[in-house]
């Protein structure tokens, strides 16, 4: 499995990069504290190489003393040792393994035991089953040891474990296909492995061939390969049991043996294998069909395009033909010295029988392809309520070809072809050539099957590249039970005519209000003399006196603190820093390690960047860099958001400022855009993968659609309110840091930590606007709340954002009163006159 070179490498000291060294070699003040407990500057040294060594590794080399240069430089510089002492650490092998226990002792680590074993053989089993690469499996061994913090075993009793892992997967394998094998199952499966007159090859290799053109023949092969398999009922087989990467392993090692490598394996490996393939192949075969009916039509389509092209270009040029013509023919025939019985024989030899049957020629008429008729018989669609009457025509159609009808029965469906097409069929019905509304009404049909299959208003039952969108969402037979609960929960009318009553009833007052702004002619909303809709701008939004004032007294009271200090006081209130949670699961937390996360967070928010936050804060490039890579994560910089807005909207003030009611909701309409507004809210489904789904089509998919339609409609109401009222434009101005800005979803971990930041000013603004407001009215003077709601708390002019900044937790706790807030400034000074 592994070279005794490679074998030598698992054993000792890997190459380092640079993540790893930052990441790995990076004491916290508590790991020091521990070495620096030891006697010898090289004992201190050697304990923590392997200090490092064990987290990096999963385990410890024998030889300490060659681990990497860089790396023993690093730790030996922390110390303020040198890095020679380690060559003359652990001569004595006792003396290493009882450091290495103390080491273990204090990271939480342990030795290989009979639980984690067995505990690393059901992980290795749970694996194997999706992989069987042997070296795929060590390493995932070895992350399973390290994430569990079991030291890793020797590699060779390891591989040993990989080696068990893989074979019990084949007999787990076999042991789950075996009720399968029905007792005339065996012989049809060896039947495969025989060379078959009929197609000159084994049936397996037939299977495992695929087209190599969208061609009529490469269609009919396809489709004998469907019929053969669900002859043998592979399409009724249920594999559900194997994994899917277990599945699509075992196929690929059908596909690719030959047939004595395959007879000499053990019947039961043999015929799981070969069962696996015959089912991936059901799968697989069964979207090749489709996939080659979409590129036959697609490419009758382009063909028929190009030769419209060639067609309206010959036409012009014919014309231009007949024209010349006519210029000739016409003296002749208005020349009154010619008798009438020589114009015939004079035009005859004038201009010549070749032109003049050139011009009397009609170009062919293309032929009706039908070899989509093999396709129909074997497939079967299913379809939403926008499929209905495609799906309807394209079962008229089977019949027709079935029984070889010419004619079109006059109830066919007809509302499904689209109105640049309808034409062809009226003037077909009119003229009553029925053979040529058969060739259009079909061309119809071909071609919206087609755009339905890419769309996903039309499925194919079994098909894996087209299989049902909707599957992915809350189950069928479960929707109904839960609807009930998701519009209570929603607010949504579960009754599409009741809501859309409402819809259409708000609309229509939004676009009357609208109307009557208009048709005034002044304004900032207004209609001009070209017709063209003009918004002006909001100008400056005057403050009532009161209000104003209130603001410069209120901000007068509030303290000036550095955004370090105010991030400071807010963890004391909500603990938001706990959130941040080591990676590998370290759980030890000091000062030292709030300071550092503080310090990458306002790095981040500032854009200050870890370097230049170690020289404006005096704490080690290193040690930021470390704490970003093992605690700054997306997954905890969102808890900390959490922690964050979920006290902000607790406090008091916050409710008067807004709660961000004006945000509309596009998602919830029936039944089925219920049931995907429900899915996502339940987590069944995520929004990227349903986006996805519904758009990755060129023509919309009807559920889109309809998405997209009443999305419309609330974007209409909501913008004939914005228009028609200037109060709620600023309404929507004054909230737009309150909330958006508030409840940014950032994709990158540096917006993450300028929206906590931002979310932590605004929090910390709100409540200390509470407390000066508390602070006023204790004094006597009255505020209004209806003042307040034209305050905002996003503002920074009270934090300072820049310049030398000091994080230091204790100081900055120990300004804080007994009730954990800072002094306000008018009533401190007050207070100490």
């Amino acid at each position: 499995m592994f070279s005794v070179q490679e074998l030598a490498q698992l054993r000792g000291f890997p190459r380092i990069s640079a993540e790893e060294l930052i990441r790995f070699f990076t004491l916290s003040g508590a790991d020091e504290a521990f070495v620096r407990s030891m006697r010898q500057p090289a004992t201190m040294l050697g304990v923590t190489a392997q200090l490092c060594s064990l987290p990096w590794l999963g385990f410890v080399p024998d030889e300490v003393a060659a681990a990497p240069v860089v790396a023993v430089e690093r730790l030996a510089a922390r110390l303020g040792i040198s890095p020679a002492g380690l060559a003359g650490y652990g001569r004595r092998e006792q003396t290493r393994t009882d450091h290495l226990r103390a080491v273990m002792a204090y990271l939480g680590w342990r030795t290989t035991d009979g639980l984690s074993l067995k505990e690393l053989d059901e992980f290795l089993l749970a694996r194997a089953m999706e992989h069987d690469s042997p070296g795929l499996l060590f390493r995932l061994a070895c992350e399973h040891l390290i994430t569990s913090r079991v030291v890793r075993p020797g590699p060779v009793k390891l591989l040993e474990r990989v080696a068990s892992a893989r074979a019990r997967a084949e007999r787990e394998t076999c042991d789950r296909v075996a009720h399968l094998l029905t007792p005339t199952r065996p012989g049809e499966l060896d039947g495969l492995s025989v060379v078959d007159p009929e197609i000159g090859m084994t049936r397996l290799r037939w299977l495992s061939t695929g087209p190599t053109e969208a061609s009529a023949a490469a269609v009919k092969t396809e489709v004998r390969k469907l019929e053969f398999l669900r002859g043998l009922d592979a399409h009724t087989v249920d594999l559900s049991s194997l994994p899917a990467e277990r599945r699509r392993h075992l196929a690929a090692v059908g596909r690719c043996s030959s047939v004595p490598a395959l007879t000499r394996r053990d019947p039961p490996r043999r015929y799981a294998i070969v069962l696996t393939l015959l089912v991936q192949s059901a799968t697989d075969v069964l979207d090749e069909v489709v996939a080659l009916f979409d590129q036959a039509v697609s490419a009758r389509e382009s063909r028929a395009r190009r030769k419209l092209t060639d067609q309206l270009a010959e036409r012009a040029r014919r014309g231009e033909d007949k024209l010349a013509l006519a210029e000739e023919i016409l003296p002749v025939l208005a020349d009154p010295t010619i008798p009438d019985e020589q114009v015939g024989g004079l035009l005859r030899e004038r201009i010549g029988m070749s032109r003049l049957r050139a011009a009397l020629a009609t170009p062919a008429t293309a032929r009706q392809p039908r070899d989509h008729g093999h396709v129909l018989r074997v497939l079967t669609f299913a379809g939403g309520p926008s499929a209905t009457e495609p799906l309807a025509a394209v079962e008229v159609l089977r019949g027709l070809t079935a029984t070889g009808t010419r004619s079109v029965p006059a109830d066919a469906p007809t509302g499904f072809v689209p109105a640049r097409w309808r034409g062809y069929l009226d003037d077909a019905i009119a003229a009553g050539a029925t053979a040529a509304y058969r060739h259009y009404w079909e061309l119809c049909v071909l071609l919206c099957l087609r755009d339905a299959l890419r769309s996903g208003d039309v499925h194919v039952p079994g098909s894996r590249r087209y299989a049902d969108p909707t599957a992915h969402l809350i189950p069928t037979q479960a929707w109904p039970a839960q609807r009930a609960e998701f519009c209570a929960l929603a607010g949504a009318k579960p009754d599409p005519a009741t809501a859309l009553a409402g819809v259409d009833t708000e609309l229509n007052v939004a676009l009357g209000e609208l109307e009557q702004v208009l048709a005034g002619g002044q304004g900032p909303v207004r209609v001009d003399e070209h017709g063209e809709l003009v918004i002006g701008p909001l100008s400056a939004e005057d403050l009532p006196a009161e209000a104003q004032q209130l603001r410069e007294e209120l901000t007068a009271l509030l303290p000036f603190a550095p955004i370090a200090s105010v991030l400071i006081e807010l963890d004391r209130r909500t603990g938001f820093l706990d959130c941040f949670t080591h990676a590998g699961g370290a759980t030890p937390r000091s000062r030292e390690l709030k300071r550092n996360l503080l310090a990458v967070i306002i790095s981040q928010a500032t854009n200050l960047g870890l370097s230049r936050m170690a020289d404006a804060s005096g704490i080690a490039y290193d040690s930021l860099v470390w704490t970003a890579e093992w605690y700054v994560r997306e997954e905890t910089l969102r808890a900390a958001n959490l922690a964050v807005i979920g006290y902000h909207q607790q406090l008091p003030l916050a409710a008067v400022f807004g709660g961000g009611t004006l945000s509309s909701s596009d998602g919830q309409h029936w039944d089925e855009m219920l049931r995907v507004a429900a899915s996502l809210k339940y987590g069944h489904v995520t929004a990227s993968l349903i986006v996805g789904k519904l758009s990755r089509a060129d023509r919309q998919n009807g559920l889109a659609a309809a998405l997209n339609e009443y999305g419309a409609l609330r974007r209409t109401v909501y913008a004939a309110q914005y228009l028609s009222r200037e109060d709620y434009r600023r309404k929507i101005s004054r909230q737009l840091n309150n909330v958006h800005r508030r409840h940014l979803q950032a994709q990158t971990e540096q917006a993450w930590c300028l929206t906590l930041a931002t979310n932590a000013i605004t929090a910390w603004t709100t409540e200390y606007l509470g407390l000066a407001v508390a602070e006023q009215r204790g004094r006597g003077r009255r505020v209004d709340d209806v003042l307040l709601a034209h305050l905002s708390p996003a503002h920074s002019e009270n934090i300072g954002l820049f310049g030398t900044i000091t994080v230091d937790i204790d100081a900055e706790l120990a300004q804080l009163d007994p009730s954990g807030h800072r002094p306000l400034r008018r009533a401190a000074a007050s207070a100490a006159s």
